[in-house]
This record gives C-alpha cells, structure tokens and sequence, in this order.
C-alpha cells in the first residue's frame, strides 16, 4: 500500500512554501507521494480574489513537473462545489484502493477541524501530519493518536502576501518557480 499525503490548497497561486512543506512530508514523514488537491472553492474562504481553477491546476502541474514524488489531483473539480474533504476523500478511496490517505494540514487548520463537514469522522479515520503555522499554537489542544505534529519548517510565505506583491510588480524569482511566473505573466494574473 502506498502512503499518500494529501496536501489540499487552493494553491492561488502555488508558491515555494508549499512546494518545500511537501518535499519535507515525502522525505522526512515517509510519504511516498504528495498530492496536490487543487480545490475549486473552499467552504471557508472567499471568491473575490480567487482565479479560475484551471489556472491553478496549470500552475500548479507546471510546479511540481520535476520532483517524481509530487502529482496534482483534479478530483474536486468533478465534485460539487464548494469542496468538502470528506467527499473527496469518499472518492479517492474508490478510485485508488491501493492508497493509505495521509492529510497535510497546517496548525490553523487543526485547530479548526471540528467545524468541518464530518471532522470528527476525518479525525477518527485519518492519519493528519500537522505543520507549523505561526501564532497557532498545538499545546493544550485534545487530538486523537492519529494527529501527528511534524517538525517541518515554519514558511512564512502567504498566497496572499504573494498576489500582493505581484499587484505591486514586484520580483518574485525565489518565492514561485519561475515557470509559474512565466505563466502568471503570459496569462496576464493578479494584476
């Protein structure tokens, strides 16, 4: 069985944190690979500064080409909007019935897991490699034995922050791949 971390993201746009917390999750937390589950709207997040899925899929297959142990996943564009995770987790089981589905989520995500569609049923039936985030902290916090809190670096890169700056015009060579930049700039995004 193959051990499969799912690292779910709107990946708007996809940037060198999340590329580096996904190699961290492969080499040092034994994945065999990373899935980037681009989704198509988040029940917790707003529209307003969100670019067309297939964009982000673009981006983010154009991203991830080169390491072998990184795949991008479409499933939630063939699923109902907004995304729920166990819905897409339903799914992948019956498509991929070889896989173990291990979650990636960062500390903010953790703390807020009981508000999600089945979370308690996500908690009880998945492994979830937890990642620093600043200013959330894991202490105190009641989780089952299937949360693990990896050492993964803290990555104080935002899509946000991201969209900001290229707003503003600025060089981005060492937080997108530069790939990613040439298609943010022949695609004419986030100005």
């Amino acid at each position: 069985m193959m051990q499969i971390g799912l690292f779910f993201g709107s990946f708007n746009p996809i940037h060198a944190g999340h590329l580096a917390l996904a190699n961290y999750m492969c080499e040092f937390e034994e994945m065999d690979e990373v899935w980037f589950v681009v989704s198509p709207q988040n029940p917790f997040k707003s529209k307003a500064d969100l670019i067309d899925t297939n964009h982000r899929l673009n981006m983010t297959q154009l991203a991830t080409s080169e390491y072998s142990k990184f795949k991008v996943v479409d499933i939630e564009t063939q699923l109902p909007i907004p995304s729920y995770t166990i819905d897409t987790l339903t799914e992948l089981h019956k498509r991929h019935k070889n896989c173990i589905f291990n979650l990636i989520m960062g500390a903010d995500n953790i703390q807020n897991i009981q508000r999600w569609k089945d979370g308690d049923r996500i908690l009880s039936d998945y492994c979830i490699l937890v990642y620093p985030r600043t200013g959330y902290s894991t202490e105190n916090l009641e989780v089952p034995l299937s949360v693990k809190y990896t050492d993964a670096p803290v990555i104080e890169i935002s899509s946000t922050k991201i969209r900001t700056w290229l707003k503003e015009g600025k060089q981005l060579p060492y937080f997108i791949t530069p790939v990613v930049l040439e298609y943010i700039e022949l695609n004419k995004l986030y100005q």
